[in-house]
């Protein structure tokens, strides 16, 4: 049951990384708008720490070996040299982080919480990566500085902040319907 949840979400995932693909309007200022995070932060706090960033392992995985399951149906070893991939490396500890603070506390505030922390760590490991990926590797804009690569990510910051709200919001409706894999602690204290 777990593995087959785990695998519901690399599915999940991979659909909501080309999400424009299905509902084209769905682009801010030419950026294309994926619902990665939002699957990554849900992944967390369903599937809890260790099951939710495995699931998010396996999709980056199957991504590196070659299934186009990334934004804009991409995929291959090379996609680790894009500048966004750090986004996607940040999707194993998103999901990690999400689930595991939704593990020490099992209300609305801490899937919330949980899911805004989730967020965070999305927009810091990706957008250091992106960063980084320009100066090193990838040829950058002119005069493309540090401020700038996060200036770059204010388009679709509203977004991922009410998604991660919405994504903590719903995590915590499926648990109480018990869609949701509780660990011991919790399940105790509940």
């Amino acid at each position: 049951m777990k593995l087959t949840f785990g695998a519901m979400f690399v599915a999940l995932t991979a659909i909501g990384a080309n999400i424009t693909s299905i509902v084209p309007f769905l682009v801010v200022g030419g950026v294309p708008i994926t619902l990665q995070t939002f699957f990554a932060i849900l992944a967390g706090l369903v599937l809890g720490s260790r099951l939710g960033a495995f699931a998010m392992f396996a999709y980056m995985l199957l991504g590196l070996v070659g299934v186009p399951v990334y934004a804009q149906f991409g995929g291959g070893f090379s996609s680790i040299l894009n500048p966004t991939f750090g986004f996607i490396i940040s999707f194993i500890i998103v999901a990690y982080v999400a689930g595991w603070i939704r593990e020490k506390n099992d209300n609305l505030v801490s899937y919330i919480i949980a899911a805004l922390v989730g967020f965070l760590i999305n927009y810091l490991f990706g957008t250091n990566w992106m960063y980084m990926a320009y100066k090193l590797w990838f040829e950058a804009p002119e005069g493309f500085t540090y401020w700038m690569a996060w200036l770059w990510m204010l388009p679709p910051l509203p977004k991922d902040v009410i998604l991660a709200i919405v994504a903590g919001i719903f995590a915590h409706r499926l648990a109480k319907h018990n869609v949701v894999f509780r660990t011991e602690k919790v399940e105790k204290a509940a």
